[in-house]
């Protein structure tokens, strides 16, 4: 085993060698004229915009097309790209980009569906604020195989005309829903939103939160997330629709939240309020907030296929998502308002400043997916 370890280890500075050899210039000689297909989220307009907004500045200064293909959630493509691998397409493969962060990025990590480090030679990786956790990723070590793009925060959204004291935790949810019958939800898992919400109840209600910072054991899975399907259990009776349905995303949440027929919407961007207000589809008596003891909180990153066709152009593409003006351009609470992973000092325009929440470490990614299959198995009807 300690053969094996030091042999792994041998690859891995080699492979860190390697990749220090790229000249950049020639990089984007060989990007001109791609197409990247960034398989990203589609469910958010002001998103959408923006990736638009990019796509034009790369194809007028790189002569590289960012081709945004829009999922539900990144798992599709991780599904893809699994049987591109079982396949050995080991080249010009469909997908050149990829949005991913937590349990999606270990198993690309795991079915070594990445290719090889390349954050540190990107010239705008100079710029990022390394007094983030940026070579970390739900636990997990980046080790240079994909870069921070922005940080992401659970907060909840509500009216403060209609609602003068809302929740300061998952157990004054309860107590709130069954004042306010009908009128509390989240999104059906495995919507990034929904299990999200379920880490952050979980981490509340355990009695042993601390266990949820180590792979999942299978013994100990159901004692440990007990609390949670009691919890979710009674939740549900006096939820939105008595938990017989839930909305898809965080995007319906917000729709909902304006519509009146829910007092919470929830949202990973503390942010989200102020780009929905201007872009009209939230009242300005809105407000974000975090539960008392703080807000989920990660990083999401950006990662190439090792099987990539354009991989020159993807390298570009990241690299320009990472400069002071894309960054203070996606900062901007009119156009996205995700806040920046450069330092400060260097955005090349003043965005309104984001107030961070105190932040709650996200779990080990191994406990995404057995929640999601356990809810599924409980309440997926």
């Amino acid at each position: 085993m300690k053969k094996l370890i030091a042999l792994f280890s041998l690859l891995l500075l080699t492979t860190f060698a390697q990749a220090d050899n790229i000249n950049w210039q020639k990089i984007e000689e060989k990007a001109q004229g791609q197409t990247v297909y960034f398989y990203a989220w589609g469910g958010s307009q002001d998103i959408n915009n923006y990736l638009r907004w990019a796509n034009k500045r790369l194809q007028a200064e790189q002569g590289v097309t960012l081709k945004h293909v829009k999922v539900t959630d990144i798992s599709e493509a991780i599904t893809r790209l699994v049987a591109e691998k079982s396949a050995d397409k080991n080249s010009n493969g469909s997908i050149d980009m990829v949005w991913i962060n937590g349990e999606n990025f270990k198993s690309m990590k795991d079915f070594n569906l990445l290719t090889t480090p390349f954050v540190e030679n990107l010239p705008n990786w100079q710029y990022v604020d390394k007094s983030l956790p940026v070579d970390s990723d739900f636990a997990e070590p980046t080790m240079g195989l994909e870069a921070p793009w922005g940080v992401g925060q659970l907060v909840f959204i509500y009216d403060k005309n209609k609602v003068n004291n809302p929740p300061q935790s998952h157990r004054e949810m309860l107590v709130y829903a069954r004042s306010h019958p009908n009128k509390l939800s989240y999104p059906r898992p495995p919507s990034f939103h929904g299990t999200s919400f379920l880490k952050s109840a979980l981490i509340e209600l355990s009695e042993n939160p601390d266990a949820l910072y180590s792979p999942v054991d299978d013994k100990t899975f159901q004692r440990i997330s007990a609390p949670l399907w009691s919890y979710l259990d009674d939740f549900h009776r006096v939820a939105w629709r008595q938990g017989k349905q839930f909305p898809e995303n965080s995007a319906e949440t917000l729709q909902l939240l304006d519509d009146g027929e829910l007092d919470l919407a929830i949202s990973f961007n503390p942010n989200e309020v102020f780009s929905a207000q201007e872009n009209g589809l939230l009242r300005d008596s809105t407000t974000a907030y975090a539960l008392a003891a703080g807000a989920l909180s990660n990083i999401h990153f950006l990662s190439i296929p090792w099987n990539a066709a354009a991989k020159e152009g993807a390298l570009v593409a990241i690299n320009f998502l990472l400069s002071p003006e894309a960054q203070s351009k996606k900062a901007d609470i009119s156009v996205w308002g995700d806040p920046t992973v450069l330092q400060s000092s260097k955005l090349s325009s003043s965005p309104q400043k984001t107030t961070l929440f105190k932040s709650i470490s996200e779990p080990h990614p191994s406990w995404q997916t057995a929640l999601e299959t356990e809810w599924q198995k409980r309440y997926g009807h």
